[in-house]
């Protein structure tokens, strides 16, 4: 008989950026926005009405990611619960692009370009650089000078690929053996690092995975098997409807906004 491990449920971030603000911004440490707190809260609701039952929450370093969590926590009565932060959760580096207007970019390099460097498995952003605008407020901040690997061996610019293999060693030795353990552990992580995580446990293949979209701030559900395997596709929980509606829009950015005739 199959027996179920642990339920894992994996929160993208809520939204985070001002709504005039387009610009790639991952590394760049920023706040939650007043829309993205609400986003938390309402997944924290669901969480509760499901009467879920958090024993670990795993985050990245990132502020939102880590505010998310807190957020969902308060709604579920459960803040005592304990947190644990990691880089290798981080959302995907994109090296030069961080700063730029993704509008433009979709300008500038066409929305098919634009769509590999964000979607892609393996096709890698050019390399943030010492003179790039954001350089020194991602390198010089703290929190990468504590990780378990040094400052320079952090990635400059990440693939998706890049991503799914600095994140497996903290899901192999950290994650997944307090779900063998029969935890149920709460990811509060970010669009393309939860994209990268689902496509390691549910098996999506490297041409699959461009076509996957997350939506922010809507909590996955997703079961595992003894061999920590996806029984059955994941879950979206909550509105259908409003979730399709929330990933259209994160297809749509970097797209080119058509002129209103």
């Amino acid at each position: 008989e199959l027996s179920y491990y642990s339920i894992k449920e994996l929160v993208g971030e809520g939204r985070w950026r001002k709504k005039k603000d387009k610009e790639i911004r991952n590394w760049v440490d920023q706040k939650l926005n007043s829309e993205g707190m609400e986003e938390a809260r309402n997944c924290g609701k669901q969480l509760k009405a499901l009467n879920f039952e958090f024993d670990l929450v795993f985050t990245s370093v990132l502020n939102r990611s880590i505010h998310t969590a807190w957020l969902i926590l308060e709604e579920l009565g459960q803040e005592w619960v304990p947190v644990e932060s990691s880089w290798r959760l981080n959302e995907c580096h994109y090296g030069a692009l961080i700063g730029l207007n993704r509008e433009q970019m979709a300008l500038n390099h066409g929305e098919e370009q634009v769509r590999l460097w964000r979607r892609s498995y393996n096709v890698t952003p050019p390399p943030i650089e010492e003179s790039h605008p954001y350089y020194h407020e991602i390198y010089n901040d703290r929190k990468y000078k504590v990780c378990d690997v040094p400052l320079d061996q952090l990635p400059q610019s990440e693939s998706l690929k890049d991503v799914l293999e600095r994140l497996l060693p903290y899901w192999n030795e950290r994650i997944a053996p307090e779900v063998l353990r029969g935890k149920t552990i709460l990811i509060s992580a970010h669009g393309n690092s939860s994209r990268a995580l689902l496509k390691h446990l549910e098996g999506i293949s490297d041409e699959d995975i461009i076509n996957f979209t997350l939506p922010t701030g809507v909590p996955i559900l997703l079961e595992l098997d003894e061999n920590l395997r996806a029984v059955g596709p994941h879950q979206f929980l909550g509105d259908q409807e409003a979730i399709q509606a929330a990933i259209k829009k994160v297809e749509d950015q970097g797209k080119v906004k058509q002129a209103k005739k």
